[in-house]
């Protein structure tokens, strides 16, 4: 079995596509060809040069290691890593069928592969940091490989997810050093992203993360009530706009840190109890994202809740870090860094 990073678009715009219709796409702009008609990856490469207008040789050879693969090396039975744009989660999936090219798909839908996608919406903080190094290649498509990922994956998929220390090596091969290449560039906001929501779940698990949610919405200008540790009535926050709180928006915000989505029962009783607060909105935040029957309701629910998964509490943190009490940022110490703006070629 292999393991193959696949992206649904820069932004995650393929995502849904891809799960509703059990399969995957190489969403190359109009890239009209059967690949099957290429024998040798240097035939692509020359067909980039020549028809796609590459420009330069480095990007065609570029191009055609993520193209080819999904005509010429991929397998059924191989398993298909989706990093989600939507929400902090990783897809999984496997390869049930040949190679596809369908030009009544319309671009840039004519090459794919049938997909059975069997674990959804696992949450990214699940993954050892390595295995995240590696689902963050710039690449569309690529090979994971390095550090045994292919066996640690499946050893995770025994144990409903959890990631276990046995078997992963510190040390640094050549072969580790030859996969890297392979895999790419890196996506080093993202991997910095993981790397914060690591610490911020190690630290704040459970009612923790309520006051991480307390500080971001002070930040915002709103006073605050937070419930005391323990059972909280289904209301872990109240938040008003206003130096006494006496404002509006009036919100309530309930907060979940378990290791799975949450379902749409626990978003029905905030609901409830915004009712019983007389409070104009709700937040509901959830660490490990929510599944789809809480996701269908985002636009009904528009402008009654808002819902926050482990990415959006991170990117409201990162947002409002200079503006957050000082006892917050000595827990959660962060410092900007420059680095450069690439990405795939």
């Amino acid at each position: 079995m292999s393991l193959w990073l696949f992206r649904a678009g820069s932004t995650g715009e393929y995502e849904n596509k891809f799960l509703n219709d059990q399969k995957v796409c190489l969403t190359w702009d109009e890239l009209k060809v059967d690949l099957r008609k290429f024998q040798e990856r240097q035939h692509l490469v020359d067909y980039f040069m020549k028809e796609y207008v590459a420009e330069k040789l480095g990007r065609a050879r570029n191009w055609a290691g993520q193209v080819w693969p999904i005509a010429h090396e991929m397998k059924k039975g191989d398993w298909i890593i989706l990093p989600s744009k939507m929400k902090s989660a990783i897809h999984i999936g496997e390869i049930t069928g040949d190679y596809h090219f369908d030009i009544k798909q319309g671009n840039p839908y004519y090459h794919s592969r049938p997909v059975k996608w069997f674990a959804t919406d696992i949450p990214r903080t699940n993954f050892d940091q390595d295995l995240l190094y590696s689902f963050g290649a710039f690449m569309t498509v690529c090979r994971i490989q390095r550090n045994d990922a292919e066996q640690r994956i499946k050893s995770m998929a025994k144990n409903n997810w959890i990631t276990s220390k046995v078997g992963v090596t510190n040390g640094v091969t050549s072969q580790d050093t030859a996969e890297q290449e392979n895999e790419g560039l890196i996506d080093l906001e993202q991997y910095a992203n993981d790397a914060i929501a690591k610490y911020i779940i190690r630290k704040f698990k459970g009612h923790g993360m309520a006051r991480i949610v307390e500080a971001i919405l002070k930040a915002k200008g709103f006073t605050t009530y937070i419930s005391p540790e323990g059972p909280d009535k289904g209301v872990d926050i109240l938040a008003a706009q206003g130096n006494l709180g006496f404002g509006s928006p009036k919100i309530c915000v309930q907060v979940k840190t378990s290791d799975t989505p949450v379902d749409r029962p626990t978003l029905d009783q905030l609901i409830g109890t915004m009712h019983n607060f007389k409070a104009d909105h709700g937040l509901l935040v959830s660490w490990s994202g929510f599944k789809s029957s809480v996701d269908k309701e985002l636009a009904p629910q528009f402008f009654n809740v808002r819902l926050w998964d482990q990415k959006a509490i991170i990117q409201e943190l990162l947002e409002n870090y200079d503006k957050l009490e000082d006892d917050i940022k000595a827990e959660i110490p962060l410092k900007r860094t420059w680095t450069l703006s690439l990405t795939e070629e």
